[in-house]
């Protein structure tokens, strides 16, 4: 899935922005551009933006007000509990409270209080994936502007009040791979009804595109030749990020399998065992559960023998040197492994709006 990236124009932009737990991966596309020549841009990540604002409201020893929209949890559901545990009040309009669980009893008995309209003696905390205003701001330093167009990748666990959201989250990737796990639908126009954190995204940017950081590192990936050249043979795309790690098994234009696991709990070894036994079809979705990953599933058709015992692996992502040691090859499409998923993004969004 190589993008073209000849020098040709008719005054299309498209900005891609791959939202982790530790950074978003921003990629600003103008048709005519080289790709290598776009503005790339490297931030923390939204989660991280917003636990920093409400820690420095705890060492102030002052109340917090959650407004904007829902968004990732993580690094800012943990600062929220910090702050309420240090004995600071915290209220929340409903839709930013979801941020934190998708059951909002479960968030008022964490000691939030679920509001209409929000105090005024209140720190406010924007809470948002996508902060256009300060992207604008940013990019206005330089003279760019922001394109009418955007692609964003989200890791959603879908809105599952009463089921665990790793549970219900695995259902988005074992339905697809049900649907025959075609490379082309890793993303959508519209993302599935329950991806709440996905439509949240669509409500704030109209223009917009909105697919899986994990289908984004996927097709980003095979933006890289190395790895596009080699699709055909049966090969493993491994992305590595700071919380999350997901791999599938491609083979031509299909995905045969994906698995997913924190980061966080995995060592070289393990993972290595993992891969060897995903490859095959032996590595059972409970255990990885059960391990506190998310799980792996297969498609109907999958063959043990269509991936073989030294079948490439392609290795994107932040925490790659996880796997420095077992001879797996580390990519970088256009010479950015950073930018992996925007890559990924960019390739689906110019699909959708027939750039190509």
């Amino acid at each position: 899935m190589i993008l073209d990236t000849t020098d040709k124009s008719n005054g299309a932009g498209i900005i891609a922005i791959d939202i982790g737990g530790g950074t978003q991966d921003v990629l600003l596309w103008e048709e005519g551009k080289n790709i290598e020549n776009c503005v790339k841009m490297i931030l923390p990540s939204p989660t991280q933006i917003v636990a920093k604002r409400i820690r420095k409201a705890t060492l102030n020893g002052v109340p917090i007000a959650l407004c904007g929209t829902t968004m990732g949890g993580g690094a800012c559901s943990r600062a929220i509990r910090d702050h309420l545990k240090a004995g600071y009040p915290v209220y929340a309009l409903e839709k930013p409270a979801l941020s934190i669980h998708d059951n909002l009893d479960v968030v008022e008995q964490m000691g939030v209080r679920i509001v209409d309209s929000l105090p005024d003696d209140a720190v406010k905390i924007y809470m948002a994936d996508v902060d256009t205003k300060a992207l604008e701001i940013a990019l206005a330093q330089f003279d760019v502007s922001l394109p009418e167009y955007y692609a964003i990748a989200v890791q959603d666990h879908g809105y599952s009040p009463d089921r665990s959201n790793r549970e219900f989250r695995f259902t988005y990737w074992r339905n697809y791979l049900e649907r025959g796990g075609k490379i082309d639908d890793l993303w959508a126009s519209d993302p599935p009804e329950f991806m709440s954190r996905m439509w949240a995204v669509k409500e704030t940017l109209q223009n917009s595109v909105v697919m899986d950081t994990g289908a984004a590192a996927i097709l980003g990936a095979l933006c890289d030749e190395r790895v596009s050249e080699r699709q055909n043979d049966g090969i493993i795309i491994l992305n590595v990020g700071n919380f999350h790690t997901v791999a599938a098994l491609v083979i031509g234009d299909e995905v045969k399998g994906i698995y997913e696991h924190h980061t966080g709990l995995l060592t070289p070894e393990k993972l290595k065992k993992h891969l060897d036994r995903f490859r095959v079809g032996s590595l059972t979705n409970k255990e990885v559960f059960d391990d506190r990953g998310h799980g792996c599933a297969y498609s109907k058709d999958f063959k043990p023998g269509l991936f073989g015992k030294d079948c490439y692996v392609a290795v994107t992502g932040p925490r790659r040197s996880l796997v420095k040691t077992l001879g797996y090859e580390f990519v970088a499409p256009y010479g950015d492994m950073m930018l992996t998923g925007s890559f990924g993004l960019l390739a689906a969004a110019r699909k959708c709006w027939g750039l190509d």
